[in-house]
């Protein structure tokens, strides 16, 4: 099953242009969302590709395909076109599989996309909200309100995206939604990208993970 990736394109067109429209006087306060978004071309994907095992824990009666021990592969393909090399992700989970791309090889990360737009996604069909509203606050957050920790020589971009929302207090437990992205490489693949909203059993979750 092949998909077209218009809502991912939309996103990644919407981050690419709050990147470059960033005010100077944020660089401190972008500083996490650069090293989310930083250009991580060429790609040198090994044999098999770059892959995550893939989580999505959503509130209990929530019409959405929800699944554990998935995977996402980011792989190399060729334009049948002009036969140059193009970017595809592979999903398996949940008793689906489909292939979403292909992306330009020379564009931006498209693992960072398919995560936002995934947690955007499951979030509006778990809480009933505005899918644009939530896209849109999640962009929001990224560029404009990251916190940038190290730990050795790795960093963490951590990311509240509702925390002084005015409409917060109407999204029960999608308030405390935390976005974290674990970087060991700005130019190598995130290795880790979660979105949960807390706890040892978090009613929500989208998680990202390199073995």
């Amino acid at each position: 099953m092949t998909i077209l990736p218009t809502q991912l394109r939309k996103l990644a067109l919407a981050a690419s242009l709050a990147f470059a429209c960033a005010l100077p006087g944020l660089a401190a306060a972008d500083e996490a969302g650069d090293l989310v978004f930083t250009e991580r071309a060429p790609w040198s994907l090994p044999d098999g590709g770059e892959v995550w095992a893939l989580d999505i824990v959503v509130p209990q009666g929530a019409e959405v395909r929800a699944f554990r021990d998935g995977k996402l592969s980011l792989v190399t393909t060729t334009d049948p076109k002009d036969g140059k090399p193009m970017l595809q992700l592979l999903e398996d989970g949940g008793g689906l599989e489909r292939k979403i791309g292909p992306f330009p090889s020379d564009g931006g990360d498209p693992t960072v996309v398919f995560f936002l737009e995934t947690v955007a996604r499951n979030m509006a069909a778990s809480s009933g909200g505005s899918p644009y509203y939530i896209r849109n606050r999640l962009k929001d957050a990224v560029f404009r309100g990251g916190e940038l920790t190290s730990e050795g020589d790795t960093k963490v971009a951590v990311f509240r995206p509702f925390l002084n929302d005015p409409n917060k207090a109407r999204m029960g437990v999608f308030e405390q939604l935390e976005l974290r992205f674990v970087i060991a490489d700005p130019k190598e693949p995130i290795a880790s990208m979660t979105a949960t909203t807390g706890g040892e059993t978090p009613a929500f979750l989208v998680s990202m993970v390199q073995p």
